[in-house]
């Protein structure tokens, strides 16, 4: 039996806070989480259900030369959505390049704007 029982959070390396604050909670809808504590560096907390994205800010981070053309052969986390149909209406709205998965599910890879890889699943209902 495992002691592991729920994902709490995911940290991601981001530029500029405010842009990736554009995708994540203005294109995705992410809400913020405002308790996150004074910290020696800027970022912020987004709510997912009942873990977190933890935006943190540096630098230099992903250098795009570096990044498999597709997202679902770097490293990446994966969104469940009701609507699969609504953000690639968004993302091709904001002319964020997409692919949809190789696997057959009803899900599309595509990255924020500091390189990160997101996978979002449309969640099978019923």
């Amino acid at each position: 039996m495992t002691n592991v029982i729920a994902l709490n959070h995911v940290s991601l390396l981001v530029k500029d806070t405010a842009r990736a604050l554009e995708f994540y909670q203005g294109l995705l809808g992410l809400e913020l989480d405002e308790s996150r504590p004074q910290m020696s560096f800027h970022g912020a907390w987004l709510v997912v259900g009942t873990a977190q994205i933890h935006l943190l800010e540096m630098p230099s981070v992903n250098a795009p030369a570096d990044l498999p053309e597709h997202g679902g052969r770097d490293r990446h986390f994966a969104l469940d959505v009701l609507d699969l149909g609504a953000i690639e209406v968004a993302l091709e709205a904001a002319d964020i390049p997409y692919k949809l998965s190789r696997s057959g599910r009803r899900a599309l890879f595509c990255r924020d704007p500091d390189g990160n890889a997101v996978e979002l699943v449309e969640r099978v209902t019923g």
